[in-house]
């Protein structure tokens, strides 16, 4: 069974109408009929003189229904030059909150989006945000920190940045279509958009998941739609087209307007043509030269499009373009767009509607690219019409624009809830100041709002349809900012030392608006803490009230001969994990600090460290007996007395070392070492030897030496 549709394309310059019959999936064209407006009744896509708009829709209407009977119903298409197009970014804090989940990056794009609709509005302080109906959206990145980056999901860090880019159609376009078509006695069928129009006819589904554009260069704007993974990514506008071409010829052939139209158009077709300018002079020229006149305005619109393209696809080419509207027949256009996409050649296509697949047309009919949009048009209408639906958000009932499968992130753009209501408030920070330096302590995230449809839970992505009923119950607010002076204070300084084999553990000195406080103390907003650590061996023995036992610290000076000698030795020392240090020293965690006192030191031991000798000693042998010699070599003076060896010395003494005149040692001063003595009655005589060598009393003797007095008695005759 074969049902008739009629669709109207009504663009800036014509109103175009079609009939199509469509049979078990097969779409035949009828017959095509436009008419240009007589006045200037559109702008942008918009209709701004209904009445006119009416006029030429109820005039194509009964001209067609002369040869096809009555016509009730209509399809009809909102422009895509009345798209409007924003970019936004979102930056949030994610320090200390859990790691990002799906819903967490859905409801920032939500975020990101609503103030893409604000920009949008700035400017228009009469407008509300309900104005517009969102049509769709893409990413075009994430950053975590200020890095570019592929995914947020379970991700964490110190902040998450999204900027997407946003379509919005104005409400008011769609009622002025309305209110149109109910002058011309006609009932909307079904709606689409034209972009959305062109790409179902031309780009089937299986075809999205490439990035594929289609730009519509009609008379006053090239309409511009992106695909990719599956879907419409980007809508997109450029307020340049067919008429700067024409407006190229008219200035430098000077023609009017509608003949530099129609020269331009028999470029398509002729490779000579015949101009007459403004003035009545007629002459022929070749469609090469006409062409290279208006190269420049060719390469002009080609710039423009290519731009709106890498903006709209991140900065990157489409795999391919299909141009179609009447604008894509512009000699060398495609070549150009090719160039200012940086893509090959066969890459830029013009496609009329021998691309559309299961359609036929009547012979009378051409094959050109700008009926492709009329024809999507009625097909669009037919197999994806686009409807109202109404949903109830938080008992509100919102009428939504079904351009696409729609989420509850498109009720709550409708019913103007604010990203910010899909969590709980944050809780309240504290600031406060920590030795000069301002410090703030955020108060805790707050928690995910509950979705519900239908009383079931749901995220801002779940599918809703007609009736739905949608709740947004608040999330929990954050909680306050609480901290104690230990949270803020740096566990490095606090140390465990050890002093003089005690154990002490030192944490720093901590005041609150001046006033010491322990490390346990709860800080309140707007709090002055002062942090003194302590950081030197003299700052260590102050804290723990030991100060005086520094004093035990003091350098051994001697006055030798009415000069100061420094005793090294002698002098009380400070130790640190046993190494000499000084007082001034750092010290960390896990040391050992002793002060070592020092003994007093005898006159020997002082003798000893100046290398000199108190007394001059040799060792012999007398009578096999061992004999150590000693006699005074130097006497010390302390104060003017003379001290013994073992005495001990203060600090700070005068001393005087007197060298004594000592002469060489003789044979006879063993005896006063030795208790030797001639026997009793001894009668004879005797023999002194000196190493085995016969020797004499006053001889010198030295150290080492074998001494022997031998005896002989006398005999009786």
């Amino acid at each position: 069974m074969s049902s008739k549709l009629f669709a109207l394309d009504i663009g800036t310059r014509s109103v175009v109408g079609i009939i199509l019959e469509e049979q078990n999936e097969h779409f035949h064209v009828i017959d095509i009929l436009m008419k240009e407006h007589k006045e200037r009744a559109m702008v942008d896509g918009q209709i701004h003189n209904v009445l006119y708009v009416a006029d030429l829709i109820k005039e194509i209407k009964g001209e067609l229904e002369e040869k096809h009977g009555p016509l009730k119903k209509v399809s009809v298409a909102a422009a895509g030059r009345a798209l409007k197009t924003e970019q936004a970014s979102v930056t949030v804090n994610i320090k200390n909150r859990p790691i990002f989940t799906e819903e967490d990056i859905s409801r920032l794009e939500l975020q990101a989006v609503q103030l893409a609709q604000a920009k949008l509005l700035s400017s228009k302080e009469d407008e509300k945000l309900n104005h517009y109906y969102c049509v769709g959206y893409s990413i075009l990145f994430y950053r975590l920190d200020g890095e570019e980056i592929g995914s947020l999901v379970d991700q964490q860090g110190d902040e998450a940045t999204i900027e997407v880019i946003a379509t919005f159609l104005p409400r008011v376009v769609v009622e002025s279509l309305l209110a149109a078509l109910k002058r011309a006695d006609l009932e909307m069928e079904a709606l689409t958009l034209e972009p959305i129009a062109a790409i179902n006819v031309l780009i089937p589904p299986s075809m999205r998941r490439l990035n594929v554009a289609l730009v519509d260069i009609g008379a006053g704007t090239s309409d511009i739609a992106i695909t990719d993974k599956g879907t419409i990514v980007a809508y997109g506008m450029v307020p340049t087209a067919g008429d700067e071409i024409t407006e190229a010829l008219s200035d430098h052939y000077l023609l009017d307007f509608p003949v530099a139209e129609i020269t331009k158009r028999q470029l398509t077709s002729e490779d000579e043509v015949v101009i007459q300018d403004i003035l009545g002079f007629e002459q022929s020229y070749s469609k090469d030269e006409v062409v290279q006149a208006i190269q420049p305005s060719i390469e002009a619109l080609a710039q423009a499009i290519g731009s709106e393209l890498l903006r709209l696809n991140n900065q990157a080419p489409p795999k391919a373009v299909m141009l179609v509207g009447g604008g894509s027949l512009t000699p060398n256009l495609p070549v150009e767009l090719s160039k200012a996409l940086n893509l090959p050649v066969n890459r830029v296509a013009v496609r009329g509607i021998d691309a559309i697949q299961n359609l036929t047309k009547e012979a009378s009919i051409p094959a050109t690219p700008e009926l492709v949009t009329p024809i999507g048009i009625a097909i669009a209408a037919k197999k994806s019409p686009i409807q109202y639906m109404s949903v109830t958000v938080n008992e509100q009932v919102v009428r939504l624009f079904e351009l696409k499968e729609m989420t509850v992130g498109d009720a709550f753009l409708s019913a103007n809830i604010r990203a910010k209501q899909l969590y709980g408030k944050p809780g309240h920070g504290i600031a406060i100041t920590v030795n000069n330096q301002d410090i703030f302590i955020p108060g805790g995230h707050g928690h995910p709002a509950t979705i519900l449809v239908n009383g079931e839970p749901a995220t801002t992505k779940t599918a809703i349809k007609n009736n739905d009923v949608i709740s947004l119950v608040e999330g929990q607010n954050g909680h306050d900012a609480k901290a104690t002076v230990r949270e803020l204070v740096d566990d490095a300084l606090i140390k465990n030392v050890t002093v003089q084999g005690d154990s002490f553990r030192i944490e720093p000195i901590v005041k609150i608006n001046n006033k010491v406080c322990s490390l346990e103390q709860e800080l309140q907003d707007r709090d002055s803490l002062q942090v003194e650590t302590i950081e030197t061996i003299a700052d260590l023995f102050k804290h723990i009230k030991q100060a005086n036992a520094l004093q035990k610290l003091h350098s051994f000076f001697l006055n030798i001969d009415g000069k100061p000698v420094l005793f090294p030795d002698f002098s009380s020392s400070l130790l640190l994990n046993d190494k000499p240090c000084k007082i001034t020293y750092p010290f960390k965690n896990g040391d050992a600090i002793v002060i070592a006192e020092a003994v007093p030191p005898t006159v020997e031991m002082i003798a000893n460290k100046l290398g000199l000798a108190l007394e001059e000693k040799i060792v012999v042998s007398f009578q096999q007996e061992t004999l150590e010699l000693k006699k005074v070599a130097r006497e010390v003076m302390v104060s003017g007395e003379s001290v013994m060896a073992s005495s001990t010395v203060a600090n700070g003494a005068s001393l005087s070392i007197i060298e004594k005149d000592t002469k060489s040692w003789i044979y006879q001063d063993i005896f006063r070492y030795s208790n030797w003595q001639l026997p009793v009655n001894f009668k004879g005589q005797f023999t002194i030897l000196r190493n085995g060598e016969p020797s004499s009393f006053d001889a010198e003797i030295f150290g080492g030496d074998q001494l022997e007095i031998i005896l002989t008695e006398q005999t009786i005759q």
